[in-house]
């Protein structure tokens, strides 16, 4: 049986995860679960999964999950150091699912104890890569990537070499305001944010599919990934979400990964890695689907696209400040305190106000990350006041 943990069990990543591992009940033991503030969530997928442990981010709500899982079996624990040491219980396969840079720690901690990591929390690599891609050269962790667009990306590259490769396309659905104009996404509700036309996701991602600032920060993961050269990294608009990504060669030959948009295929590859198991996934009908289009994106309307290759092309810690800022300010987009467009307005701002020393160490990300947060909530102030 392979060990597993799920940091992020009661997200949408981590309860497909979770769909998965008690479909194959005689393939995977789970060690240990955690979640930011869900008790009922966390306490029910631990007494389900019969987990070792489960963790609950924020220590005031350690002893109601305790209450929960009383007469389980289930050990219980809270707070920041609690997540850190489960990701150092020793699991063979932890997927990393905590949304934004809250997951940085605890990945980070899974990446230096070694064993198979399976990423699905973006904002962590994009935050710390070069810190994050040299602790798995330290430790000999393995790293997959379970984002759809890099799942696919390292199914196409299998058997491959990089210094083949001649481009890498991310595709994008283009979200739900894929054809309003500016003026018409100044009224943009969050309701109207978090319906994605293709995926069931969680709101922060939504929005940040909404905004295309989830494609930018992919880009910025996909350039640590697979290292072939910001210069080679594309982006494509594919409003049907079939192919996931391509992988174009020297030779000219393309490759691309095709699926239904369901993401318990691209955490099905990265759970049972280098075999395969069984999804209960649609089959891919392209009769039915009956045609695939394509059109390059509109960075006039969508400038989250421009603003994170510009700091992806910066590099340091600019990656980290990009995405602070972004946090804070689709949080209170969802809130309702700020408007649809001024989520990348904020970003932006934050951005050419605020830069830091290059990243020695994670605390540094950390330092740059809480110093983005202050000046994009300095920046609502500005704009609401």
């Amino acid at each position: 049986m392979k060990t597993v943990s799920i940091f992020g069990a009661t997200g949408s990543v981590g309860m497909s995860t979770l769909d998965l591992i008690q479909r194959e009940p005689d393939a995977y033991r789970v060690v240990a679960l955690t979640a930011h503030s869900d008790v009922a969530g966390l306490a029910a997928a631990a007494r389900q999964s019969n987990a070792k442990i489960a963790v609950i981010g924020q220590e005031a709500h350690y002893r109601a999950l305790k209450d929960a899982l009383r007469g389980s079996g289930v050990e219980a624990a809270a707070g920041e150091d609690a997540l850190v040491d489960a990701a150092q219980a020793g699991a063979e396969w932890s997927m990393a699912a905590i949304v934004g840079c809250a997951g940085l720690r605890p990945t980070m901690a899974a990446l230096k104890a070694g064993g198979t990591i399976a990423l699905a929390n973006k904002e962590s690599l994009v935050s710390a890569g070069a810190l994050m891609m040299d602790a798995v050269a330290a430790s000999g962790a393995t790293l997959l990537p379970v984002d759809s667009e890099h799942n696919a990306i390292f199914q196409c590259l299998a058997g491959s070499r990089l210094d083949d490769v001649a481009r890498i396309t991310l595709t994008a659905s283009g979200g739900p305001f894929r054809t309003r104009s500016r003026e018409e996404m100044r009224g943009i509700t969050p309701a109207q944010a978090v319906a994605h036309p293709n995926w069931s996701m969680g709101a922060k991602i939504s929005v940040d599919s909404a905004t295309m600032m989830n494609k930018g920060l992919e880009l910025i993961e996909a350039a640590h990934l697979f290292p072939v050269g910001l210069d080679r990294i594309e982006i494509l608009v594919h409003p049907q979400s079939v192919i996931h990504s391509m992988v174009e060669f020297r030779d000219r030959s393309t490759l691309a990964q095709l699926g239904s948009p369901d993401m318990r295929i691209p955490i099905a590859h990265a759970l049972a890695w280098p075999e395969r198991i069984a999804t209960p996934c649609q089959p891919l009908d392209l009769a039915r689907i009956g045609r695939l289009d394509f059109e390059a994106p509109d960075e006039e309307r969508f400038p989250a696209l421009r603003l994170t290759r510009q700091a992806a092309q910066a590099g340091g810690a600019a990656p980290a400040i990009l995405n602070a800022a972004n946090e804070v300010a689709v949080a209170a987009f969802l809130k309702g305190a700020i408007g649809f467009l001024d989520i990348a307005m904020i970003v932006e701002d934050v951005l050419n106000r605020y830069s830091a020393p290059v990243p020695r160490q994670i605390d540094d990300v950390l330092e740059a990350d809480a110093q983005a947060r202050n000046m994009a909530a300095q920046v609502m102030e500005r704009l609401t006041a």
